[in-house]
């Protein structure tokens, strides 16, 4: 039922479409002032402060291939590890990630056949993999990247001429094996589905008890031995300074039992940081050796049973003891301190302070990166993300307005925490959008505009088969206009085309979108390809 409805609104979003269409077009011209290489960007396109009438949801539904066919199936997710021979895109271009959208105009017919393949294969049925492909620093010859992502194809329509319209989804990365041609002349591919990590949270069990082991000297015992009335006040080391954890109980120790402090956290340090492969006997010389020392210690004030009596009061009182309490009988024995010290090494202890695991947390780490992105991007809104660390990193990698090529670093990386501390920094770096050949300007973050309820930055192909994924924004600088406006086969409903190339080095850089209705805002907007974006615009 619910996939009934989802059907039935795009079926009347495509009517929507269809209406525009019937329309008059009305082209606003473009006149020769927008090709100037001024500093000022030589825009056409709304203020961001105009109101803003495009539905975004008709971009997201790729109405410009024509009426296509749902599959409905939806395969389950193959095992991390699996190995597996699947029909194989290569595109120049293109990233894909998982959950992400990608239309093909398939013409070719080895890729054709490769998609007749994917229909009808037993082991994954209905998907391909995608593989990025690149041309090398002095652009003769091509590259493969060697991690990709599966592809549902979930929608398609076979035309007369036998070329087919597709739309796929992305599923999971993999590690491409090995690649050929089969006797069909299908390309192949023999790839590893990637077991991907589950999402970490701070291991906050270890903060219960004590510190770091690196401020272990300066942190109370009272977790680590019993105590009667200073645990609270000495104990929950997550929470409380070092300052205070070391003011407030080494302040209140005599001379006598700062030394005795010192020692056995000394002598303990030393002893839990031996290595674990030590046979017993270099443990039993070791636990004696501490014995001594502490022995020798004890010995030099008085011993334990012997102490002043004042320090005696001390001990009843909990204000001047390490221990809290009053010494038990044996305190001063092997016994006692074998005891002790197998307490000692029961507490659990972090080896890091707590914001070096935080840096690891990635349900903390998956709201920083929801908070970045609404400060700069602003929509689509991804609250409901939040909760879902590893899907997060995924959206925002396929979204984020960045170049080709670091995307597809994004797409190599594994780990959850560490794609997303990645994409923190790449919010906050990303300023500029730069021609990649000539490295001139070409728009700014702060004019991104957001044209399609999938994100600012989207996948479509054009009559040709050629696959662009393109960033929107409303200005844009140092563009000139090649030809006229087009209006068929648009990307956006409404819009009308006009291909743009850069003023200095005149490469392609995408397209100028031109309102044919008077009350469609914005009035106009730019298309960037990725695929031209500067590395270290970000």
């Amino acid at each position: 039922m619910e996939e009934d409805r989802i059907l039935e609104a795009e079926r009347q979003q495509i009517e929507h479409i269809r209406q525009l269409e019937y329309e008059e077009l009305q082209v606003e011209e473009v006149d020769d002032s927008h090709d100037s290489s001024d500093e000022e960007p030589n825009v056409t396109g709304a203020d961001s402060s105009d109101q803003f009438t495009f539905d975004t949801c008709l971009a997201s539904l790729h109405a410009y291939l024509g009426e296509v066919e749902d599959t409905h199936h939806r395969m389950a997710f193959l095992d991390g590890g699996a190995i597996l021979t699947l029909p194989l895109f290569y595109l120049e271009g293109v990233v894909l990630f998982p959950e992400a959208t990608l239309p093909l105009r398939v013409i070719q017919p080895n890729f054709v056949a490769a998609v007749d393949r994917a229909l009808t294969q037993v082991d994954a049925p209905y998907t391909i993999g995608v593989v990025r492909v690149y041309r090398d620093l002095d652009n003769r010859r091509i590259k493969f990247a060697t991690t990709g992502t599966t592809a549902e194809i979930r929608q398609y329509r076979r035309l007369e001429d036998g070329s087919l319209n597709v739309v796929t989804r992305g599923q999971q990365r993999f590690r491409l094996r090995r690649r050929w041609i089969d006797v069909e002349g299908v390309p192949c591919g023999e790839v590893q589905i990637i077991q991907e990590d589950s999402p970490l949270r701070a291991p906050h069990d270890v903060f219960e008890n004590l510190g770091s082991v690196s401020n272990m000297r300066s942190k109370s015992l009272s977790h680590t031995f019993p105590s009667n009335s200073s645990s609270h006040k000495y104990g929950n080391g997550a929470n409380d300074s070092e300052a205070t954890s070391e003011d407030s109980f080494e302040s209140e120790l005599s001379p006598t039992e700062r030394r005795i402090h010192q020692s056995v956290i000394d002598s303990c340090y030393g002893y839990d940081i031996m290595d674990e492969s030590a046979s017993s006997d270099d443990d039993k010389s070791a636990f004696e050796s501490d014995i001594q020392f502490r022995r020798h210690h004890l010995n030099d004030q008085d011993s334990v049973g012997n102490w002043k009596e004042s320090e005696k009061v001390g001990l009843r009182t909990g204000k001047s003891s390490m221990l809290g309490r009053q010494p038990l009988r044996g305190e001063g024995s092997k016994m006692y301190w074998r005891n002790e010290l197998y307490q000692f090494r029961r507490v659990s202890r972090a080896f890091w302070p707590y914001w070096v695991y935080r840096m690891y947390d990635s349900y903390s780490l998956a709201q920083s990166a929801a908070e970045k992105w609404k400060q700069i991007i602003g929509t689509p809104n991804m609250d409901d993300l939040v909760k879902k660390p590893d899907l997060l990193s995924f959206y925002i990698a396929s979204k984020i307005p960045v170049s080709e090529s670091t995307r597809q670093e994004l797409l190599e990386i594994d780990g959850v925490s560490y794609r997303l501390r990645r994409e923190i920094e790449l919010l906050e770096s990303f300023d500029l959008v730069r021609c990649k050949t000539c490295k001139t300007a070409i728009a700014r973050r702060s004019d991104m505009l957001v044209m399609s309820s999938e994100g600012p930055l989207s996948a479509y192909v054009n009559p040709h088969g050629c696959v662009h994924e393109i960033m929107t924004f409303y200005k844009a600088n140092g563009l000139a206009l090649n030809d006229g406006p087009h209006t068929e086969y648009s990307w956006f409903p409404g819009y009308a085309w006009t291909i743009t190339r850069c003023n200095t080095c005149e490469t392609h850089m995408g397209w100028l979108f031109t309102a044919t209705k008077k009350n469609l805002k914005p009035k106009s907007f730019w298309g960037v390809r990725s695929s031209q974006v500067a590395d270290g615009t970000c």
